[in-house]
């Protein structure tokens, strides 16, 4: 995981610190919230993350109702100074937003050795590829992007995105109806089929399985087809696995002219596509790995070319550790960053900027969680445990989340006991709590019940490490 590297290369440096309140934020809820010393700063709940457990504060004073800078049309109509600032911002949503994969290459950075990995493994091997890697390391984007690249090559490309219900069959038959059935060897381009407009869709039974449909798509012609599967780890059935894997070996002993491309959250190709030997020889995993600190600063560069701005070396030496190499983590922080310059009529993004956007970064994420998990977590017993809690966010970086007491042993050091590891996390499991707790076979795993409170626990770790 992300995090979970970030924090091993850290935690090597060990000290006693003061977590204190980020510069503009409110005080603690009690005074001793303030001083809390510790000997692991990044297992250390920020003091500004009080905040977020306490009642708001009521308005001292009613003031005008927010209006939209834009019209829908995204158009700035006034040329007065609020108006630039208003295009500068929907201009760096545009350039650096990150509730929406990158769909073209101006917004894309980095991921050029993967993209030419993807490219090579279609056009030159000839084979199926599985993308993989932690979620939002840029899986989707990048084959978005490789999707307009084969475009321009004349491939006809087909995206699909998998859920949890997948039916084989069903979104296969889809994918057959986008497939002109003039690309079918038995079609010729003046016959009535290829004049109608008929798709190959019309050539699949009513019930079919991978071998006709490999049988099908055997007899593609005069171009090559290419098929993503996106979010691939959210299928749930079985038998739709198996069947993709048969799909799979049968188009590839067939020759066919059609290529799979999936993607999924995994941390290796057995995890994402099972134990299918008789596949492998037809298939190249590709895994993601994390930005490294140049490919940060080239996806800032974006922003700031952009929005007409200029990001610090010390905002983005904040935005890259605190991000861990996750693409969709520096678009969060740097747009929150560029914003709050622009907000005080900046152009230069600094250190500062990028505090208060970890800030509003956890706040959102605390704010999305359910209200009984937030009263868990600010509660006294969670700020007691809060390094066995961030050890457990660390230890569940698997696909599924789940964790056992020895993982969170190794991420504690091997310093705390086995048997009072699981005896603190049990605490945390009762049935509205944190955690899961599940007994499988005589081992007990566990697993939180929101991933959100993962990616909370995890930056706060971060920035308490920054902060102290």
């Amino acid at each position: 995981m992300i995090w979970k590297r970030w924090a091993r290369a850290e935690s090597s440096d060990t000290e006693t610190a003061v977590a204190a309140p980020v510069e503009a934020t409110p005080a603690p809820a009690s005074p001793a919230a303030a001083s809390v010393a510790t000997v692991d700063a990044m297992s250390t709940r920020p003091a500004f993350l009080e905040s977020l457990w306490r009642e708001p504060a009521p308005s001292a004073r009613a003031t005008p109702l927010p209006r939209f800078s834009a019209s829908a049309s995204d158009d700035v109509e006034n040329e007065d100074g609020e108006s630039n600032i208003a295009r500068r911002r929907l201009a760096l949503r545009d350039a650096l937003g990150a509730s929406q994969p990158v769909i073209g290459r101006d917004g894309f950075a980095g991921r050029h050795d993967a993209l030419s990995q993807l490219i090579q493994a279609i056009e030159q091997q000839r084979v199926h590829v599985v993308i993989y890697g932690e979620r939002g390391i840029g899986k989707t984007s990048l084959v978005h992007v490789f999707a307009e690249t084969a475009r321009e090559a004349r491939y006809l490309v087909l995206y699909g995105s998998c859920g949890t219900e997948a039916e084989f069959s069903a979104m296969f038959r889809s994918f057959a109806s986008r497939i002109p059935r003039l690309y079918h060897r038995s079609v010729l381009p003046n016959s009535p089929e290829a004049e109608r407009g008929d798709n190959l869709d019309i050539m699949l039974g009513e019930t079919f399985g991978p071998r006709e449909l490999a049988d099908l798509f055997a007899e593609v012609t005069g171009t090559r087809v290419i098929i993503i599967l996106d979010e691939y780890d959210r299928v749930l059935d079985p038998g739709f696995r198996r069947d993709v894997a048969e799909l799979i070996k049968n188009l590839s002993d067939r020759a066919a002219r059609v290529q799979l491309v999936l993607t999924g959250v995994a941390q290796n190709l057995d995890e994402l596509i099972g134990y299918a030997p008789s596949i492998r020889r037809n298939i190249v995993g590709l895994p993601m790995r994390p930005l490294n600190s140049g490919e940060v600063r080239e996806l800032v560069g974006i922003g700031e070319n952009a929005a007409e701005l200029h990001y610090s070396e010390e905002a983005i030496g904040m935005i890259t550790a605190m991000a861990g190499g996750s693409p969709y983590l520096v678009r969060l922080l740097a747009h929150h960053a560029g914003l709050t310059a622009l907000e005080g009529r900046r152009s230069l993004v600094d250190e500062s900027d990028g505090r208060i956007a970890v800030e509003r970064v956890l706040t959102d994420w605390n704010a999305s969680l359910p209200r009984r998990v937030q009263a868990s977590l600010g509660r006294e017993e969670a700020r007691e445990q809060w390094p066995l809690l961030v050890a457990s966010a660390r230890a569940g970086s698997s696909a599924d989340g789940f964790f056992g007491v020895e993982d969170v042993f190794t991420e504690l050091g091997g310093s705390t006991p086995q048997a009072g590891i699981e005896r603190d996390l049990k605490r945390f499991s009762n049935p509205h709590d944190l955690l899961e707790l599940h007994d499988l076979g005589g081992e007990l795993r566990f697993r939180f019940r929101y991933p959100g409170v993962s990616a909370l626990l995890l930056m706060s770790a971060a920035m308490a490490r920054i902060t102290a």
